[in-house]
Formats: C-alpha cells, structure tokens, sequence
C-alpha cells in the first residue's frame, strides 16, 4: 500500500535518452536506482505493506501447523495418557501340541524367550514405535487356586489365586527390600512328585496376603504338589512404568468378584515372581494340576509398548495400517513361523487410534470452512492493497507509459519495489509461524506463505500495468451510474451457480463424506459473494429514490450526504465483496462455536440427567435430599429409586422402573426442560385397578389403551399410559416407566420400607452457578459410598480432546481474522478516497462549513454503505447457516469419540446464534464509522488554503 506519490517521478523505465536509446539493462549517467529511490521517498506505503504482508503470512502459515500441533498434541495424549494394558502390544505363543513335551518345555527357556524379542522390534517401523526400555518378556500361568493355607487371607470364604511369572528384567527395575532374589529351578521331565521354586513378591503382595520371607504357598498337583517359597520382598523402582503396569498384578493384588456367582464372592489374586530360567520347569510343573482347579496354562509372552512421544497425527494411519498387518497380515505370518506353535497378537491401541481417525475426519471438514473464508477474505483485501497503490500512482504509470516506458519494464520495476517489503515480510511471518508452532510441518506453511508472498507481489503490477494498458478518459463510475460489464456478470453467475452446487452437495452428502471438499469448504464464501453481487446491484436503487425528496428540503447536509454515498467509486464493490464475505464467514464461525457450546451442555445435561446426580448401590440416608437443598445453587431437588434390568414380554431391551415423589420430579424436570410433565397425572388419587405412569415410546406402544404388569421389589405393579416422554431425568435412554411413590404405596401397603424400593438416586437442578465443593463435602459425609457426578465437570471432559479444543481455537481465530480483515478492507476504501475527501471538506468550508457540518456529513455519507452492508451481512450469516445447517454434523467436535446418542433426536446441527450473526455486523461498521470520524478531524486540522493548493500541485 504505497502512499502519495513525490512530487517528481524517478527515471521512467526503459525511457529513451538518446534516438538510439540505452543499450538494455544500462543506465544514464547519475541516475538513481528505482528501488531505493521509491522506498526513500514513499517509506510510509512499504512499511504499511510489510505489515500486511507479515501478519497474513504469519495467520497462512499458522493455520496448517496449526492444524498439525492439535493433531499430533491428540494422537499423542491418546497413546500416552492410556492405559499400559491399552497401548500395549500383546504377543502370547502356545506350544504346538505335536511337538514333544520336551520340545516344548526347551521353548520356555529364559535365552529362548529373550531371542524372539528382536524379531518383533523388527515388526515396529517408523511410523510405529515401540518403547524399547519397557518391553516385557516371560513365561506365566494363568491365576490358579491356591492350597487352604491357614495363614492366607479369605474374602467371603474364598481361596486366593496366585499367578507363576518368570518374567525378565526384574533385577533392574526393583529393589529388594528384604530377603533375595529366587534362584532358578531345574527342569524335570514330566512326572509325580512333588515341585518347589522360589519366588519374589512386592511389598503391597505382601502386605495385603500377609506373606514374609520364607513363607510357602502350596498348589495343588495330581500326582504331588508344587511348592513356592519367598525368597524376598521387593520395591519397583518405577511403578508407574508399562513394565510394571501392563499386568497389575505384579504390582498390587487385586480384589476380584467372580462372574459366574449372584452372591458377593469375592477372592485376592496376586503374583509371584519366579527367576527367568524356571520357564521349563514351570511349564512342566503346571501340566498335571488337578482337574478340580483352573489349568495353569503355562505360556511364553511378549509385551510391546506403543511409543506415543514421536507419533504425528498426519501418521496415524500408516500406524493402523501397521499394527493391522502385525495383528493378522504379513507380520503375524513371520513371526507365527518363528514360534513353531499357535500366536496370539492382541493391542488396545487399534481402538484408540482409530477412533482418533474418526473424529479427525468429521472435524477436518468444519475447520477447512473457516480456512476458506479468512483466506478468501485476506486475498481480496491483499489485493486492495495492490489497487490502492495503482490508484494512486495512476499519474505517475501514465507518465512513464507516455515517455516510453514498456509494459514489461513497469511491470518489473514494481515487482522489484513490491519485492523489498514483501519477501522479507512473509519471511518474518513464516518464521514468526515457526517460533509459536514449532513442531509441525513446514511444507504446507512454506506453500501458505509463499501464496501469500505471490499475491503481494503481483496485485500492484498487474492491476498497474492494466491500467496503463489502455488509457481511458475519465468518466463517472460511481455506483449510481456505473453499468456492470459483462465480464462481472459471467462472475457473478458462476458464483451463483458454484454457490447452489455447494450448498446442494453439502446437505445431501453432508460434511464428513470422503473428507475434505473444496466446494462444499467454500460454500459460506460463495454466498457472502453472490450476497455482495446482489447488494451492489440493488444498492443504487434506495439511494435515487432518497436523493430526489433530499434535493428539495431544507439543509444541504441531507443531500450532500446521499449525493456523495451515490457518487461512491464503483471499485468500492471490492471492498463491499471483502466485508460481507467476513461478516459472513465471522457468522458462521461463531454460530459453529456456539452450536458447540449447546450440543455440550445438552449431551452433559443427558448424561448427568440434571446439574448434579447422586447416586448409590445401596439406599440414600433419609434427609439428604433437604441437606441438598441448603447448598448455595441448589433449586431444585427430587429422589428417585431405580429398579433395572425388569423383563416385560414383547419390549426391546429392559425396561427401568423409577419410583419418584410426583411433584418434586415434576419440578424438576420441568426445570431442566427434559420430558416436563404434570405432576397430577401421576397420582393415583382414586385408589384404581393401575397407576398412572409416564413411559417412554416403546413401553407406549407395547401398552396401548391397556395395562402392564410389572414384577418390582415391592410387589407386582400394574401400570397405564399417563403420558409418554422420549427421555426424563432419571434416565434419558432406553425403556423406562414412572410411577409415583404415593401412589404405589396406596396400591402396595406396607412396602415402604423394603430396602430394594428405597431412593438410591438424587437429581439436582441449580439456579446459575452450583457449589460443587459443598456438594462433595455432604456426599462424603452423608453418602461415602455414593458417586457425585457435576454436569460441569461432564461438559469439560466432553471437551478434553486436543482435536476439539484446537479446531475451536482455529475456528475463533478465523473469525476474529474475518473480522479484522474486514475492518481492514473498509479502512482501505477509506484511504483511497481520503484526498478527495479531505480536499471537499476544504473547498465547503471556503462554502460557510463548519468542521461540525464537515464531520457529520462525512459520516452520513458512508452510514448508508455501512449500515446496510451490516444488514446484508446478518441476513447473509443467517442465510448461510439455514441452508447449510442440515448437512454439517457438530457431534464429533461437540463430543469428541462420545456418542451422539446423547445429543438426543435434535443432534448436534448447526444453528443460528443471534449473538453471533449481530455481534460481527455490529461491530465491524461501528469500528468503520469511528475510523471516518478520525478522518473528518484529521483532514479539518489542517487549513483550508493549504489543503486546496495542495490540490492545484497535483
């Protein structure tokens, strides 16, 4: 954006001197470089320019490494913040059957087991990593029951289970706090007897089993009875570590249920470490146990641990495609021949990566739209740069062409001008990408940047050397008067036609199909285009039809005002065109961002089924319901009792019975706005044959005008359609009825009391903000083995992920981006016609103006424009959003991996948010009409005389 001109054009290019003229590439005697010369005499333009040039590079370069930090930030807490056991790669051989026992007794050698470790590190290529200092290895049994060992523990009268582990590396990651380390046990071939080993166990094995040095626990055997003796207690020296969490066990017993009883039976399992080379005789030791027990099962294994520290996101799927083919292709195949037996390839890290790919590719979509409309914005305002500048120079262009100046040298002069600001500039930006986002590629950014250095560089020229191609007269082109040529109209057709193209694939195929689209991206920057053509056209209208009432009345203000907006330079519809598309894109973003915000709070509000939920496996203590009360936020509160699981002939899936006080849950719900109901038709005044209930659909349909017999804790309940709800507080999916606790009471006497029927859940309601502290402070105290769940505390776990919460940012980025940019782009047309305006004021004020009337008529000039292109921009935000809410799906950036289950039949669509579609078209022609003001006073510093000699130099 150079400024004025000096007064005295340097050498024009390729200017002849001599009839001959200069040989090519000379330069007469004492000329000066054009370069320096125009730098040093408009300084202010190049410094603009560089500015402009840095920050919209710094923004190109920003979004792809941007795009690139969230996405490796995500892949990365996936793989880190798992679990051990998820992110490990689980290898397990089982000796072939054919081979001889001692064969396969020779295979669970330390050395044999510790050879097939680099065949599989061999599997992991880059991408995928492994974490080769928390690889485990061994030969292990499965838990089986232990001897009744007086001095062992029992829960519920069961027996400890114990699992035999000849696992490596011990003696490297533990201490020994007490006693040694075991000495390996011999192989002996298959045969009775009895087998003793040594084992090491941890401190917490030993303290939860009351085990000591030199304690043994007995197995049971066929023929004999294997015998292990402790040896030593140890401390791990990282117990955090894979190595030591992959299998817990090793670590801390467990307290297991098991599955197959209804009664509380509940036993310890824990590990016993035994040295590495007693894999043979374990083997063997474990093959005749008594068929009364659990096989031991006795097996070599390989734990392999995804490394998640240099995982990039863009390498994702080569790591599926990798663990895929180490899981069932060419890689199970090698190394299935190396064990000679049955392998068994197992990993968590398939379904966490692959639903990392899942969200990445419904959120991919969405962001690409914001990327589209900052990047169409910044290019048009880019590009007005570059015809602010030919504008200005109009005079001197014209000059050089008339003294023999070639289109091409012009073009090179000020390409080579543009060149001195721009290149170090979109250098400075770049690097300034580089130094906030460090770790990301540099490809794409570089591509960004050096299109936005491209454009810079070649608005001025171009548009320079089109203007002096064919030299015009001047004539009025003022919006009024100004005919569109043909070539805007085949523009502007083609921006209809890719416009409804866009919006049509969009909402029939939706914005997560086949990934990234350049039309459908583009769809939100082709309506604000046709809503710019169509403003232009019909901009003139308005302003004819008020000039005529304005020539007649009273003041000059009025018409003067309308007759200046009218007389607007038609390439005002530049600018027009860079501001409705940025209110437009700013819209949409903020729309999106809000659209997010509700989807969250609807599927955290379903989730908890109100602003706090207290529930408990056993029944709430009496009064906890009024103590809730008490709590600052607290609005309303409701017990409810759950009875799951409940069969009912002809229903898919179980049916939940919830007992509830009618018109506290009434309230309640009503409140929350999840299935309001009247209190009154739940309650069985009457004493009837059925109780009222409030049920879900396809209890509904299955009751029809009858009734359902139901089989509670308190007895058998009939029940009838009250009134039908798709969710209620209590439970917001799957089958459920309602029933009022009075009422059952009336039906089922003496019930009340039965433990099962009792209140085992606390729904709460909060009016603004709740005291989450002082609710977990009564749920301790009053309820310590109930579980407190916060809606807030839902809502920020909806919002953990690093791709959700990176796509939000760039989102509001580009919005405020969108905003500026527009901003900018008014301030560009402001300064093209700042001379013209500043010499008006002058030559009125020699009229009898004062500075007051030149101020406010300056002002009533661009209110018109600026007002209505704040109108247009709303209603073209709001039209964007309409006509392509339908087919963007929020639910992966809302949600993240959650299911979209939650959001309940509305989903997470795209919806228009007032303040959103206000706030943009407010401000931005509030910001404009400030920058006129500053203008009015500005241009009414200096003195008329000065102002209008100014003019008569020029």
């Amino acid at each position: 954006m150079p400024a004025q001109d000096p007064p005295e054009a340097p050498e024009s290019p390729d200017a002849p001197d001599s009839p001959a003229g200069p040989s090519r590439g000379s330069r007469p005697p004492g000329a000066a470089p054009w370069v320096r010369t125009r730098l040093r005499a408009a300084p202010g333009g190049a410094v603009a320019l560089a500015l402009l040039v840095v920050v919209t590079a710094f923004l190109a370069a920003a979004f792809p490494r941007g795009v690139d930090t969230y996405e490796d930030r995500e892949a990365r807490r996936l793989i880190d913040g798992a679990t051990a056991a998820e992110r490990n790669v689980a290898l397990t051989a089982q000796p072939d059957p054919e081979v001889r026992f001692e064969d396969q007794a020779e295979s669970m050698g330390g050395r044999v087991v510790e050879r097939f470790v680099q065949p599989v590190l061999r599997e992991f290529r880059d991408p995928l990593r492994a974490e080769r200092g928390q690889v485990s290895y061994g030969v292990r049994t499965q838990p089986v029951l232990v001897t009744d060992d007086p001095w062992l523990p029992k829960t519920d009268g069961q027996r400890p289970e114990v699992q035999l582990d000849a696992r490596a590396g011990v003696e490297e990651r533990a201490r020994v706090v007490e006693g040694r380390l075991p000495e390996p046990t011999a192989y002996e071939a298959e045969g009775g007897g009895d087998i003793a080993f040594e084992a090491a166990i941890t401190a917490a094995t030993a303290d939860k089993l009351h085990i000591r040095v030199g304690s043994r626990v007995h197995l049971p055997r066929s023929e004999g009875t294997v015998t292990v003796r402790v040896t030593g207690i140890l401390a791990p020296k990282a117990p955090g570590s894979d190595y030591w969490s992959v299998d817990p066990l090793l670590r801390t017993p467990e307290l297991r249920q098991r599955p197959e009883s209804l009664e509380p039976q509940r036993y310890w399992a824990a590990a016993l470490l035994l040295h590495p080379d007693s894999g043979p005789a374990l083997f063997a030791g474990t093959q005749s146990f008594s068929p009364s027990f659990e096989d031991g099962g006795t097996s070599p294994y390989w734990n392999v641990p995804v490394a998640g520290g240099e995982l990039r996101g863009r390498n994702v799927t080569a790591v599926l495609d990798a663990l895929s083919t180490l899981q069932e292709g060419p890689g199970f195949e090698r190394l299935a021949q190396r064990t000679g037996g049955t392998l068994d390839i197992s990993t968590g890290a398939l379904g966490l990566l692959a639903g990392y790919t899942g969200v990445r590719d419904a959120v991919t979509p969405v962001v690409a739209v914001a990327a589209f409309g900052v990047g169409a914005v910044a290019a048009v305002v880019v590009g007005m740069s570059g015809g602010l500048a030919a504008s200005r120079r109009r005079a001197e262009l014209a000059l050089l062409r008339s003294r023999g100046g070639s289109l091409r040298g012009i073009a090179v002069r000020l390409l080579a001008e543009n060149a001195a600001a721009v290149l170090p500039a979109a250098a400075a930006g770049y690097g300034l990408a580089v130094l906030l986002l460090p770790d990301a590629r540099h490809g794409p950014a570089l591509l960004a940047a050096g299109a936005t250095a491209a454009l810079a560089l070649g608005a001025l020229p171009v548009l320079a050397v089109t203007a002096v191609r064919r030299p015009k007269p001047p004539v009025r082109t003022d919006l009024v008067r100004a005919r569109p040529s043909r070539q805007r109209l085949v523009a502007e057709v083609t921006a209809v036609v890719l416009a409804v193209g866009a919006i049509v694939v969009l909402r029939r195929r939706g914005d997560a199909d086949g990934g990234t689209d350049a039309l459908v991206s583009a769809a939100p920057v082709l309506v604000g285009a046709v809503a710019a053509a169509v403003f232009v056209r019909l901009y003139p209208l308005p302003l004819r039809l008020a000039a005529r009432p304005a020539a007649w009345a009273r003041g000059a203000l009025g018409f003067l005002s309308l007759a200046r907006a009218g007389r607007a330079p038609a390439a005002s519809a530049l600018p027009l065109l860079a501001l409705l598309v940025a209110l437009t894109t700013a819209s949409f973003g903020g729309s999106v961002l809000a659209g997010v915000a509700d989807a969250r709070k609807t599927a955290s509000l379903h989730s908890v089924g109100g602003d706090a939920r207290l529930t408990s496996a056993s029944p709430l203590p009496d009064g906890i319901a009024a103590k809730a009360m008490k709590v600052d936020g607290v609005r309303h509160a409701a017990s409810v009792s759950t009875e799951s699981g409940l069969q009912v002939i002809g229903l898919s899936g179980d049916l939940t019975l919830l007992t509830v006080d009618a018109t506290a849950y009434a309230r309640l719900s009503a409140d929350l706005g999840l299935g309001p109901f009247d209190a009154a038709r739940l309650r069985d005044e009457n004493g009837g044959r059925a109780l009222p209930a409030l049920v879900s659909p396809g209890v509904a349909d299955l009751i029809g005008d009858g009734t359902l017999g139901l089989q509670s804790s308190r007895g058998r309940i009939t029940a009838e359609v009250a009134a039908v709800r798709r969710v209620t507080p209590a439970l917001t999916g799957g089958q459920f009825a309602v029933v009022d606790a009075e009422s059952v009471a009336r039906q089922l006497p003496g019930t009340e009391k039965v433990v099962e029927a009792l209140p085992d859940t606390l729904l709460l309601s909060a009016a603004g903000g709740l005291d989450g502290a002082a609710l977990r402070d009564l749920a301790h105290d009053s309820a310590p083995g109930a579980t407190l769940l916060l809606r807030d505390d839902v809502t920020d776990d909806l919002a953990a992920s690093e791709l959700q919460r990176g796509a939000e940012r760039l989102y509001a980025a580009a919005a405020v981006a969108a905003t500026g940019y527009a901003l900018l782009a008014v301030l560009l047309s402001l300064l093209r016609a700042a001379p013209e305006r500043v010499a008006l004021l002058a030559r009125l004020r020699t009229m009898g103006f004062s500075r007051r009337d030149g101020r406010r008529l300056l002002v009533l000039e661009a209110l018109p424009q600026l007002v209505a292109a704040g109108l247009v921009g709303a209603l073209a935000g709001l039209v964007t959003v309409r006509l392509l809410g339908p087919g963007i799906d929020l639910s992966a950036l809302a949600l993240g991996e959650e299911s979209p289950d939650l959001l309940g039949p509305g989903g997470a669509e795209l919806r228009a948010d007032p303040l959103a579609l206000t706030l943009p078209s407010v401000a931005v022609p509030g910001l404009a009409l400030a920058a006129v003001l500053v203008q009015a006073w500005w241009g009414g510093r200096r003195r008329a005389v000065q102002e209008l000699r100014a003019g008569e130099r020029e």
